[in-house]
């Protein structure tokens, strides 16, 4: 979304009073699309609000949402590792992604350890690491709380590009795959007995995964984007349609928590992350009292025929 269509929008107004002036008099408030970094903001959260529900309808359907968790977490130590080396913090943190789930999936191959075990010390272990180093940064002052909740301000430019390159391949490649995955979603065994590899489709869909963790971070923050991946699937399925309904259902839901929790972001002086978030709970539990009040309905209709 370009500057200009941004700008586009209509900026609330207030009145004002002053001395010479009519106590009735409208003037513009400031919009936030005045600032470049609410302007950039927007841009990286509404690609996420696409990319995030694509993947994640993937990983309700499958149960993952504890490996999104995971993997989130993980990224905050390639976040860290990213600061040490001077180089882009989605980059590293996609790095860290890939490399947590390559190693959660070898140790479940082999049987070392249970799966909750697994996962359960990659998440906690990859949080604990990544705020130690980001501790031990040598140029010191480093907001662990922008990285945890999200925060606007660490949007550049470069940011934006890098999430949107990232944010094509994957929707990309989800839609060549979309088939596929939808079968080892729903029953692994017939997948497999239909021919498809399913070893080499999970691993995808978890790549996949890893970088839209990797890409939400400046935005959501490490803690919140498994929600944004998850919520708005939830309260689309609260519709009980198909699949695709739900998906696109999910990207209008996805959509809209990220401008309201943008806007309120700005105007409240809240962390982007958990703006967002509330705004997808806020939509999970209209939708969830439409659906009920939906089904009362019918059952109320049926009893009278």
């Amino acid at each position: 979304m370009s500057e200009y269509a941004l700008r586009f929008f209509m900026a609330p107004t207030r009145r004002i009073s002053s001395k010479g002036e009519s106590p009735n008099a409208i003037q513009p408030m400031p919009t936030i699309f005045q600032y470049d970094f609410m302007i950039r903001a927007f841009e990286a959260g509404l690609i996420l609000a696409i990319v995030a529900p694509t993947i994640g309808i993937f990983f309700v359907v499958r149960r993952y949402s504890a490996i999104a968790d995971t993997l989130a977490h993980v990224s905050l130590s390639g976040v860290a590792g990213g600061l040490f080396l001077g180089i882009s913090t989605v980059w590293s943190a996609l790095i860290a992604c890939l490399l947590a789930i390559l190693g959660m999936e070898r140790l479940r191959e082999q049987r070392i350890l249970s799966s909750d075990t697994v996962v359960s010390l990659f998440l906690f272990g990859g949080l604990a690491l990544g705020v130690v180093l980001i501790g031990l940064h040598p140029a010191g002052g480093v907001n662990v709380a922008n990285y945890l909740f999200g925060s606007v301000l660490t949007v550049s430019q470069q940011t934006v590009g890098q999430i949107a390159i990232m944010g094509i391949a994957v929707c990309l490649l989800a839609g060549i795959l979309w088939r596929s995955f939808f079968m080892i979603s729903l029953d692994e065994d017939v997948a497999a007995a239909g021919g498809l590899p399913v070893r080499f489709l999970n691993r995808t869909l978890a790549v996949l995964g890893a970088a839209v963790i990797a890409i939400s971070i400046n935005v959501v923050g490490v803690l919140l984007i498994g929600a944004l991946m998850v919520i708005p699937v939830l309260a689309a399925e609260q519709f009980r349609l198909g699949f695709r309904s739900t998906w696109m259902i999910s990207l209008g839901l996805s959509v809209c928590s990220v401008v309201f929790g943008l806007t309120a972001s700005y105007y409240v002086n809240l962390a982007s992350g958990a703006s967002i978030v509330l705004s997808a709970i806020i939509l999970f539990l209209i939708m969830m009292g439409f659906n009920k009040i939906f089904i009362n309905t019918i059952a109320n209709t049926q009893k009278r025929t």
